[in-house]
């Protein structure tokens, strides 16, 4: 096994930095409109279904290949039969370059959370903070691309320099100190929400399925976001899964992180959701939802300006950490599969490259306004093609380099624990999910988006 210099002191600082990029802008920011997109309550029982058992199966497979190989999945990838070798390496190149591709796109969406932030201490120091904060617009931010690109240069450069550091120094005792502190901020914030006049109407459209609202895109929508929120298909995971101690029950690992990211996901539309429909008496559907309603909320509530600050603090270290997450995931497949290559080398690179690539997100609503792609502007085309098409179909290709470089054997001794006895009931449900349903339904997700977006145009 190679040598690598990251790693986790044990299970919790796993745990934290797992469910800190849950807490982040995959749930708080992305999965409110995406359940508004396509409906309510249907769509959400959708999600948790599928988060339970699609994310819950395909998180144990990629923790199982990251401790079996101690690799990154492109060095993992090289490990494999030759018959099949050339075609997972391909798909491991795949999933390395939508993880770069979502690092960028996701370092502006971090870079708004910057702008709120800035907002907030800016209006401390005028008499009147609030009616400074009301005007601020995510409008004004979207028009413009400089500042966008600034914003996330910024973010990206703070993330490389975590990253060149070391990753896991220090970092796992920084967000243990903080996480709790974000999470009681969000529960104070949700009992805010929860008590507007809007909770009636909006526990009505969270609860009560009603599958009608469904559309042909739903169930990709579903599946890439659960995909997105867990970290699945970037080889993050399996990353991880090679960082974590020998003696780590993986399948509880992967069953404590996805329950825990369900939870936030539920809290996250309660928290988000009356709080729109009140102001508005509609629910958003577009990426700006939660720049929308947040920071008119919380400057008008007593002390708002002060919940706003730490809020918006809080969300961009969240974003932060899955950043970092991602990031590593890139350098650690470089300096793995270039052992020539210093760590410090390889980090310069792909941050000079995925800065490069944020040009295109963070000029979609000025440079790039006019550009429309099967109805949605530059930004929502890049989430949804990134997010939904091309993560699932990665995902994929992790589930054959599961099945190739880790025999039946081996698979049977990973996830049974001879001290609870459940594991070995579930081993061959689990088995079967990821060999038959996982690909069935990922497919089907693929298949029906198709369709969506051939009867929208």
């Amino acid at each position: 096994m190679p040598n690598r210099k990251s790693s986790f002191k044990n299970r919790f600082s796993f745990y934290l930095l797992a469910i800190g990029s849950a807490c982040g802008l995959g749930n708080l920011w992305r999965f409110p409109y995406i359940v508004g997109e396509n409906g309510g309550g249907a769509f959400l029982l959708l999600y948790v279904f599928l988060a339970l058992t699609i994310g819950l199966s395909l998180m144990i497979s990629e923790l199982m290949i990251g401790r079996y190989t101690g690799l990154s999945i492109l060095a993992a990838s090289r490990n494999v039969t030759a018959k099949y070798k050339k075609t997972i390496v391909g798909l491991s190149w795949f999933s390395l370059t939508i993880t770069a591709m979502t690092l960028s796109y996701y370092s502006v969406i971090s870079g708004w959370v910057l702008h709120y932030l800035t907002q907030f201490v800016t209006s401390l120091f005028y008499d009147e903070p609030v009616k400074y904060l009301s005007n601020t617009s995510v409008n004004v931010l979207l028009q413009s691309g400089w500042l966008q690109f600034l914003l996330a240069s910024v973010h990206l450069l703070i993330t490389s320099i975590i990253v060149l550091k070391g990753f896991g120094e220090g970092m796992e005792k920084k967000i243990s100190s903080l996480l709790p502190l974000f999470g009681i901020l969000v529960i104070i914030l949700l009992i805010g929400s929860l008590s507007l006049d809007s909770t009636k109407d909006v526990l009505r459209f969270l609860f009560y399925p009603d599958f009608s609202k469904l559309n042909w895109s739903s169930l990709g929508h579903a599946i890439g976001h659960v995909l997105f929120t867990l970290s699945l298909g970037f080889g993050t995971i399996v990353t991880f899964g090679g960082y974590l101690d020998k003696d780590e029950h993986l399948p509880t690992i992967g069953l404590r992180v996805t329950l825990v990211d369900t939870a936030i996901s539920i809290i996250a539309v309660l928290l988000v959701f009356p709080i729109a429909f009140s102001s508005s008496k509609q629910l958003a559907t577009d990426p700006s939802l939660l720049f929308d309603v947040m920071p008119m909320f919380l400057s008008s509530i007593k002390g708002g300006v002060l919940f706003g600050l730490i809020f918006f603090l809080f969300l961009w270290l969240a974003a932060l950490n899955a950043s970092i997450g991602l990031f590593e995931t890139i350098t650690a497949n470089i300096t793995e599969k270039n052992q020539s290559m210093s760590r410090s080398v390889a980090t310069s690179l792909s941050g000079i490259l995925i800065m490069l690539m944020t040009v295109f997100p963070a000029f979609s609503g000025s440079i790039f306004k006019n550009v429309s792609i099967m109805g949605r502007s530059m930004i929502e085309f890049f989430d949804a093609t990134l997010i939904n098409v091309f993560l699932p179909i990665a995902a994929l290709g992790i589930v054959m380099l599961f099945f190739l470089s880790i025999n039946k054997q081996t698979r049977k001794k990973l996830f049974i624990n001879d001290s609870m006895p459940t594991s070995i009931a579930m081993y061959s449900h689990w088995e079967f999910v990821l060999k038959w349903v996982v690909p069935v339904v990922v497919i089907l997700a693929l298949v029906t988006l198709m369709i969506g977006a051939f009867l929208r145009s």
